[in-house]
């Protein structure tokens, strides 16, 4: 343990406190993630990987699953269902052969943005719970201690690609 200048008490209280939090932002990015691309034929998984795909240019099946906080199994079960569906190729590199690639093909990149431009802002309950906070402060929530704790338990790698892919989708609108 890390240096215990805490009580038993304040540590379940944070615990449960981001917990709860947690699951309930969850639920609503799920109910409304899973609303957005239902048109499309995708599930959470499946969107999450052609967007990690696409913004890091092509990536390892343990990027995905590390990035997309999923198992790696999950992580290439999902990917090989988008593969047979024409979404996404998977290579192996000459200087690489343990880890298995996947890159979008055209029309995996085409459904994607095509599901990018069917976003409305309307229909996302984290969007819409926020506005109260961009109109007082000018922007929205930036959630630098939800970032510095997530940099704790996932590690700089997790944040690089977290902030390359943020990245990645700030290119995209100015392009």
């Amino acid at each position: 343990m890390k240096n215990e200048q805490f009580s038993m008490k304040e540590a379940i209280l944070y615990s449960h406190k981001m917990a709860q939090l947690s699951k309930a932002l969850w639920k609503a990015i799920e109910k409304d993630w899973q609303k957005w691309i239902k048109p499309y034929d995708l599930n959470i998984n499946e969107h999450h990987i052609l967007w990690i795909a696409y913004h890091l240019k092509g990536s390892s099946i343990s990027e995905i699953s590390k990035f997309g906080v999923m198992h790696v199994s999950t992580a290439f079960n999902f990917s090989k269902k988008l593969e047979e569906r024409g979404l996404l190729s998977f290579s192996k590199k000459e200087s690489d052969k343990r880890n298995t690639y996947v890159e979008l093909t055209e029309e995996g990149k085409n459904l994607l943005l095509e599901t990018m431009k069917s976003f409305k802002i309307d229909d996302n309950r984290i969007v819409n719970g926020s506005i109260s906070l961009r109109n007082l402060y000018g922007k929205f929530p930036e959630f630098l201690d939800m970032q510095a704790v997530v940099r704790e338990i996932y590690g700089d790698e997790y944040m690089e690609i977290f902030q390359r892919s943020i990245e990645g989708i700030e290119q995209e609108y100015e392009d």
